[in-house]
């Protein structure tokens, strides 16, 4: 990631029009992030395909899918047991594949590499690797249970990873010369079900040793809630957290190790997803992914694994004061936030704009495509439509929004389960949100919470606002308090090559009683307001 010193020169290299700096890439400054495409910051309006829909005879499913939602990259798997199908013999046509159809259809992609972890389990391994259990082993659970999910101890497994990723990562370099792919995920989920570490003889071994020295750091220590100049075995530093942090430990180091090596010959961004804990409950691991990089032990997997980009949450927890709080704690100085799945429902729909406003990178939701269920057009478009809609408006906007995105000048609210009035401080002003705008004959209990806006900060008076389900009112502030004030003028448009068209003035009706409302349907409005 560059800091700001690095930044500068990214810039200077851009302008001198350096081939190199073109590379999608992900920067920090002042703590927040962007990616940037074509040396520009760029939105990820994204949908991911189905675990098995990576296959040319499903891709048909995919690209109508993804013109559907009008969106701008496909997230999808490529599998390890096809590209390594025999030991060091590498097949990169569904690679090929991907890359050409995808141009075709004027979208972008982030590969996700199934390989030695998906969601917890190791079955994207190939074949000759699932016929020698011995050589390329599982974990050992507590009294010598079997448990369905690969040693992050094994060296032959490590190495195998290794050497097919980094074949993976070198053939992009050679074909991929137009930066149709932007990120690479580097497994998927990673971590282990029904056991909290691995137990087995080589894992207790290192378990009953000395925490390593990076680990030990005063910084470190304090972000895991250790006492500084604590040190000894993992049961003396961490205690009852021992299990959870030797597993997050060893599975972070072998990532790390798996990405280092591919982005030695393509420094493509990386990044790792987690399947989530609850946030508010600080559970421990028997009631989640152990290992994988939940919220608890980031610190670990930064240390761990430094060439891993971000960490990215999977959103499919329910209840907004859970997601907001995942957001909350994925949002971090050091990692970019970016939600490279979450259920696709419409609820999940409106934290989109909790993502956009907190400088994230993008927004996906999981399971685009029909994936063979023989759901009639109709059926998939009504699953698609809450995230169509949205895209539709965002789209010829994007580049707008990242840019304001990573210079902190949105700012959004989404309707919560008690539908609650919220405020957003803009300065000058204060904007009142009231939820529930456009529903007609209904109740706030009748109703699921999915209204939302997010608010643009153009001048101290002038705003763009992109929302559903709610209205705005304008208060002055500060010195200006109690003083009278009206809007200038409330636009209602759309974007195209990132101007602002006008479609009609609002008013009277529109803005008068409460404001101008935002109904079922995502609309852009440009905001002017003045105190008289």
């Amino acid at each position: 990631m560059l800091k700001r010193t690095a930044w500068c020169l990214a810039l200077v290299l851009l302008c001198a029009g350096n081939t190199f700096a073109q590379l999608p890439s992900i920067i920090e400054k002042d703590g927040r992030h962007a990616l940037l495409v074509d040396g520009k910051p760029y939105l990820i309006l994204g949908g991911q395909a189905h675990n098995s829909s990576g296959w040319p005879a499903m891709l048909p499913q995919v690209w109508q899918a993804a013109e559907t939602m009008h969106l701008n990259t496909v997230e999808i798997p490529i599998y390890w047991e096809q590209i390594e199908a025999l030991p060091g013999k590498f097949d990169f046509s569904l690679v090929d594949t991907l890359l050409t159809q995808a141009r075709a259809h004027n979208v972008h992609l982030v590969l996700l590499w199934f390989a030695t972890w998906k969601n917890g389990s190791n079955h994207y391994m190939p074949e000759w690797m699932k016929k020698d259990a011995a050589k390329y082993p599982n974990i050992t659970g507590l009294n010598n249970k079997h448990i369905d999910s690969p040693s992050p101890h094994s060296k032959a497994t490590l190495e195998a990873d290794i050497k097919a990723f980094t074949a993976v990562m070198t053939y992009l370099k050679q074909v991929d010369t137009q930066h149709t792919i932007l990120m690479v995920q580097v497994e998927n989920e990673s971590g282990s079900w029904d056991s909290m570490r691995d137990y087995s003889p080589t894992a207790q071994k290192l378990f009953e040793e000395n925490v390593p020295q990076a680990l030990l750091k005063p910084e470190v220590l304090k972000a895991l809630s250790i006492p500084a100049g604590t040190k000894g075995t993992w049961q003396q530093v961490f205690g009852d957290r021992a299990d959870e942090y030797f597993q997050a430990w060893s599975i972070s180091s072998y990532i790390g190790q798996v990405a280092a090596a591919g982005k030695a010959v393509y420094p493509l961004p990386l990044y790792v997803n987690a399947a989530l804990r609850d946030p508010l409950t600080n559970p421990h691991s028997n009631t989640y992914e152990s290992g994988g990089p939940t919220d608890n032990v980031i610190p670990i997997w930064k240390v761990a694994a430094p060439a891993i980009d971000l960490l990215a949450p999977d959103i499919y927890l329910s209840g907004s004061e859970r997601v907001l709080k995942v957001l909350e704690l994925y949002d971090r100085p050091d990692n970019t936030l970016f939600v490279p799945e979450a259920g696709l429902v419409a609820d999940n729909a409106k934290y989109m704009y909790e993502v956009i406003a907190r400088g994230g990178i993008g927004f996906s939701p999981f399971g685009i495509d029909d994936n063979g269920h023989g759901s009639t057009p109709e059926e998939l478009n009504k699953r698609l439509a809450p995230y169509a809609q949205e895209y539709a408006v965002l789209a010829p906007m994007m580049r707008e929004l990242a840019q304001w995105a990573f210079e902190g000048k949105i700012k959004a609210v989404v309707e919560r389960e008690d539908h609650a009035e919220q405020t957003i401080d803009l300065g000058a002003w204060q904007a009142t949100i009231a939820f529930g705008s456009g529903r007609e004959n209904t109740t706030k209990a009748d109703v699921p919470p999915d209204g939302k806006v997010m608010i643009v900060q153009l001048s101290e008076n002038k705003f763009m606002a992109i929302g559903t389900g709610c209205r705005i009112t304008f208060h002055p502030t500060g010195e200006n308090k109690d003083r009278a004030w009206q809007y200038l003028k409330v636009e209602e448009g759309s974007y195209d090559n990132g101007v602002f068209k006008p479609l009609r003035i609002l008013n009277g009706d529109e803005t008068d009683f409460g404001g101008p409302r935002f109904g079922n349907t995502p609309k852009v409005l440009q905001i002017e307001v003045i105190v008289r």
